[in-house]
């Protein structure tokens, strides 16, 4: 059984149009590539080699708390999650998948999925304020994204 995300580029997606007024965050777009939209979220990675993390970025003007999406945004959000987490472990084969919504920074709602190994440099700890970012290069970061579209796209 195939999961029902679709692996849709930005580029062929078009916004609802309830959702024109949504703005990406300048900090979450600065250090961030986007990867595919989901049906809630646009899927995003982090340009951080050193862990392989990525972002979900509900589509819905003002949300700040997952309180703030309504029930059925909240159940799209929690399968857009899971599915992400399993296919991120399954791809990378680490140890623990971290997922948070934190926000003490970036108040926009947006969803962390973290792929964690005991060798990364900041095991056991977080990855929040650890050392420096680390961005990828051009071609390991394309590989990268294509692996995890190809991952959602093929996920049973």
């Amino acid at each position: 059984m195939r999961s029902s995300v679709s692996p849709t580029t930005r580029e062929s997606y078009a916004m609802p149009t309830s959702q024109l007024g949504f703005e990406l965050d300048s900090r979450l777009e600065r250090d961030s590539v986007p990867l595919m939209w989901l049906g809630l979220c646009e899927m995003r990675l982090m340009n951080d080699r050193r862990w392989p993390w990525l972002v979900l970025v509900p589509q819905r003007v003002g949300a700040v708390e997952i309180h703030d999406l309504t029930p059925l945004d909240q159940t799209m959000l929690t399968f857009e999650t899971n599915t992400v987490s399993k296919a991120l472990k399954e791809l990378t084969q680490c140890q623990k998948i971290n997922i948070g919504a934190l926000g003490n920074v970036v108040s926009q709602l947006h969803v962390h999925i973290v792929a964690r190994h005991d060798r990364d440099a900041a095991w056991p700890g977080p990855v929040w304020g650890h050392g420096h970012r680390e961005p990828y290069e051009p071609a390991s970061i394309h590989k990268f994204i294509d692996s995890v579209r190809s991952k959602l796209a093929h996920q049973d």
